[in-house]
């Protein structure tokens, strides 16, 4: 790809209406796809952007990733699936999983660098046989179902079982070089329960919900396993070289408050108090979809940052929240279908109800496939050149 320094921005549309960001003008670079982002600076930072905004210092813009900023939407990554087409393949190789995860970077400069892999990763590791078929995703080959089958799952051992993942993080911190936080991420331990009660993926979650309350000593011992493996798994990332860890919850919400309570919030607390023993200063960040219900207990975790859906409304998150806890979010991925005018007024109005500080600019899900990849540029662009 071929790129050129320009230094306007007049591509920007910034409504009158908003008067909290200034007029500076940061250098940006025009990229062949048709969109433009700031130019990063040529010295590193001690710190990445994201980290001094999670950690609530001082900071002159909300630093910017996007959820699944590595993925189908973006050519260069198709050509790879053509090359590659076994999902397990792209994310088990360490060179794939490295390139893969640096092609957002390369062209957008976000905040966040995030590893390209997935949270059902660990499961073969955990004597749990599965495989991501396209068109079908995730596959479950023996669901456990009794304490006898709960009894064969083992502890995670990242160490022996994915050593492509700390060799990939070590690399991507030297790639990135302290310009952007690399992140890791993880499943969580009833998502991950769902999954492998389920056999895959599901839609009204019946396996799972009949396992918890029916035999609910059984999912809890499998939960259990979850959340001592998982809390391993976030350690071994963070010494391989990832900066902040994102926890995702994804099905936690299809649980009730009281429930949520007991088959989630549990082992959520157990994994962060475990790994704020061994690395105090790793930010971590949770992510449930559809968590409007339940975001005051999502606090309780005692993560770092709440990451919102797009469903929630961020000034109205913020002040359920409280002050103390960090978020992230959360612009609706349709969004970025809709014209730059529209674009720029969501992102504008998402900050401004997010306030200063303590806020990571990002989608409230991941980048939907068939996203226009220059609409994800122009997202950056304007995300990067907002000033407090």
């Amino acid at each position: 790809m071929s790129c050129s320094s320009v230094s306007s921005f007049t591509t920007l549309f910034v409504p009158p209406k908003i008067s909290s960001f200034s007029n500076h003008k940061p250098r940006f670079i025009h990229c062949s796809l048709g969109g433009t982002v700031v130019e990063p600076k040529t010295t590193a930072a001690a710190e990445p952007l994201l980290l001094n905004a999670v950690r609530g210092q001082d900071v002159e813009r909300p630093p910017v990733w996007l959820m699944r900023q590595a993925g189908r939407y973006m050519k260069s990554y198709q050509i790879i699936c053509e090359k590659y087409p076994s999902f397990r393949e792209r994310s088990e190789n360490v060179d794939l999983v490295v390139e893969i995860s640096l092609q957002p970077w390369n062209v957008f400069k976000p905040d966040g660098v995030i590893l390209f892999s997935d949270i059902l990763t660990p499961l073969s590791g955990m004597n749990i046989p599965f495989d991501i078929v396209k068109g079908k995703g995730p596959v479950i080959f023996n669901p456990p179902t009794t304490a006898a089958d709960v009894d064969q799952v083992r502890e995670f051992n990242p160490e022996e079982s994915v050593p492509y993942v700390g060799k990939a993080l070590t690399i991507l911190r030297r790639e990135v070089d302290n310009k952007a936080a690399v992140l890791g991420f993880v499943g969580a331990p009833f998502t991950l329960a769902s999954y492998v009660v389920e056999g895959g993926s599901s839609k009204h979650f019946t396996k799972i919900k009949r396992l918890a309350f029916s035999q609910p000593k059984v999912l809890h011992s499998l939960l259990q396993k979850f959340a001592t493996s998982m809390a391993k798994y976030i350690q071994y990332q963070a010494d391989n070289g990832a900066q902040a860890v994102q926890i995702f919850d994804s099905w936690a919400t299809e649980l009730s408050p009281v429930d949520f309570e007991e088959f989630s919030l549990h082992y959520l607390k157990q994994i962060v108090d475990a790994v704020k023993q061994t690395h105090p200063d790793l930010p971590l960040i949770l992510y449930a979809s559809g968590s409007g219900g339940l975001l005051e207990r999502l606090a309780l975790t005692g993560v770092d940052v709440v990451s919102l859906d797009w469903t929630v409304d961020m000034a109205e998150g913020r002040r359920r929240l409280g002050q103390n806890i960090a978020v992230q979010g959360n612009v609706d991925p349709g969004v970025l279908f809709g014209s730059r005018e529209f674009i720029t007024n969501r992102i504008h109005d998402t900050v401004i109800k997010a306030g200063k500080g303590k806020h990571i600019l990002n989608l409230g899900h991941g980048i939907k496939v068939g996203t226009p990849e220059e609409n994800v540029a122009y997202f950056f662009e304007v995300a990067k050149a907002i000033r407090y």
